[in-house]
């Protein structure tokens, strides 16, 4: 189940590929991009209960995909890069495991432990 689970991701994230390839922007902006919704980590920095909150609204798919439609609808590319940048780097993050987090501790996702076998 686990491996199945991960090719989903994998296509979802090639999705987010091919909706960035319909947008006016050059590669290199995905490639610099993509890795920014881990800012979300910084709410750590207060408490762990923060640090969840704002980790997983930076890693919600379903909030990814509102700005991607406030952006297709409303013809805003920056909107829709957006959207498909938290929607491609969350499915990047659980091909490597990394859910969404609970309140208690970092490591404690709804994927599981992290670094925990």
């Amino acid at each position: 189940m686990e491996k199945l689970l991960k090719i989903e991701e994998l296509l979802m994230f090639v999705l987010g590929i091919y909706l960035f390839s319909n947008l006016d922007f050059n590669w290199w902006w995905f490639l610099a991009l993509i890795l920014t919704p881990d800012i979300g980590m910084l709410g750590y920095l207060v408490n762990s209960k923060i640090g969840a909150i704002v980790y997983n609204l930076f890693h919600h798919k379903g909030l990814a995909i509102i700005v991607y439609l406030l952006g297709a609808y409303s013809n805003n590319q920056t909107l829709q890069l957006v959207g498909i940048v938290l929607f491609s780097h969350a499915s990047l993050d659980r091909i490597f495991g990394y859910g969404l987090k609970y309140s208690n501790a970092f490591n404690n996702t709804h994927l599981g432990q992290i670094g925990k076998k």
